[in-house]
């Protein structure tokens, strides 16, 4: 029966087990165990990131990473069934983390296991479980990157359809403070810092990135917050307002901050310019590995730990994006079926 097959197994082992970011402990000790089982070698670890090698890993080969993470959102208020229950229901598999990214995931640890012991591979590969994707952690991916070695390429396991997400928007979030005179509102006094953050908010929506991706579409950015005022009968002389910027790969993050410190009145103070916007080349080995399989390319509009990657890679896996972070999460058994065997189709085409 499906639900015996050692990866469906363990993907309900994990969902049966809480592994908010920050929290992953309990379920790096269940990946940890299941590596070390499958390949009868012993998986490193730090923190609560989990890899581990290929049998014949060679230091003149390339190095391929398979990645995908093991943290997850903690469950919404929406939610009917309980969360941590992995039940199998018409070719359906419930539970939190099942889609994000669970499935994604054991396809990914399943595939490993695979091609653990060949001789014949033209590359080598890595496979790690990473923490604190959720939050973009700095003891996730960017931490365990610290501890392995040179990386040439990688695939990121997250739900896509199985289609591949050959561009991926960044994201940066910037605090802005407006800045105005204080005043009675009776009279014609002060400046109203609502005003001026009102004509940044005009500036933000008048086009000031012209640069339009092919796959990502434009920049984004849109005022998510704002906050000013403590009297009905004086003039704000202060308003706070929150940016949310999505960078297609035509512009760094520093450039679009530059660009908006240019055109807008408020101090921008950026939380992080970390999380970079990323893109692979239409001719590197992985895109004509995906391209021999007729698999569809997107531009991703979401965000993933590819961010924190400084070498190509191409994100695909099960599952479906839209199921993400919503009440009552599932994917269904036949997408995790697809997904071990979409992912050993394009290794076995991938010629680095």
């Amino acid at each position: 029966m499906v639900q015996t097959i050692p990866y469906v197994q363990l993907l309900r082992t994990l969902i049966a087990t809480p592994s908010l970011s920050r929290e992953e402990s309990a379920t790096a000790e269940i990946i940890f165990n299941y590596l070390k089982e499958k390949t009868e070698a012993y998986p490193e670890r730090i923190s609560n990131n989990v890899w581990i090698r290929n049998k014949h890993f060679d230091e003149n080969k390339p190095t391929v990473l398979l990645n995908s993470h093991h943290d997850t959102v903690k469950p919404n208020a929406s939610y009917t069934r309980n969360p941590f229950e992995a039940d199998i229901i018409d070719g359906k598999l419930f539970g939190l983390g099942s889609n994000d990214a669970g499935g994604a995931l054991v396809c990914l640890i399943e595939t490993f296991v695979n091609f653990y012991y060949r001789t014949d591979l033209r590359f080598n590969l890595i496979f790690l479980a990473s923490a604190e994707e959720e939050i973009s952690g700095a003891n996730g991916v960017e931490l365990a990157l610290k501890h392995l070695p040179k990386i040439d390429s990688g695939i990121v396991g997250e739900p896509t359809l199985l289609d591949g997400a050959v561009a991926e928007k960044g994201l940066m979030v910037i605090d802005a403070t407006a800045q105005g005179v204080a005043g009675h509102a009776a009279r014609n006094e002060g400046l109203n810092a609502i005003q001026i953050a009102f004509d940044d908010f005009q500036k933000i929506q008048s086009g000031l990135f012209p640069k339009v991706s092919e796959f990502l579409g434009g920049v984004k950015a849109t005022v998510t917050q704002i906050n000013a005022g403590a009297q009905h009968n004086v003039i704000p002389d202060t308003c706070k307002y929150v940016i949310d910027v999505r960078v297609n790969e035509l512009y760094s993050l520093q450039e679009v901050l530059e660009i908006l410190q240019q055109n807008l009145k408020a101090d921008l103070k950026p939380r992080s310019i970390r999380l970079q916007s990323s893109n692979i080349d239409a001719n590197h080995p992985l895109v004509k590995a995906v391209d021999s399989l007729k698999i569809r390319k997107y531009g991703s509009p979401t965000l993933s730990d590819q961010a924190l990657m400084p070498f190509p890679t191409i994100k695909i896996g099960p599952g479906d994006s839209a199921r993400s972070h919503t009440s009552d999460e599932f994917i269904f058994l036949k997408e995790l079926e697809d997904g071990v065997k979409v992912y050993s189709a394009i290794l076995e085409k991938l010629n680095l």
